[in-house]
């Protein structure tokens, strides 16, 4: 995080029970930040795993050596992807 003041102007309001309150007060507390500070910053991590693990891709290391090398070796066009092609150029011209 930067040592720079941000301006916070969004809001995120959430509606809870009391008991759901008394769970956030208590795990802020443990953590010595108020409320608002442990619940954006447990969200945001949270979202941030979820992201990952929804953009991310993982291969294991037979499959990243077939991506490996249809990378760094790719077969020759075929005459579709030629076909494609030359619809792709005479379409932006």
């Amino acid at each position: 995080m930067s040592s720079t003041v941000e301006a916070k102007d969004d809001r995120l309001q959430v509606r809870l029970n009391a008991e759901a309150k008394a769970v956030l007060q208590r795990a802020a507390h443990y953590r010595h930040k108020t409320v608002s500070q442990f619940v954006l910053t447990t969200a945001l991590a949270e979202a941030e795993k979820v992201i990952r693990e929804n953009e991310a891709v993982a291969l294991s290391a037979a499959d990243w050596k077939v991506f490996y090398d249809a990378l760094s070796s790719p077969p020759a066009p075929n005459a579709a992807l030629r076909k494609a092609f030359a619809k792709y150029q005479k379409a932006s011209e």
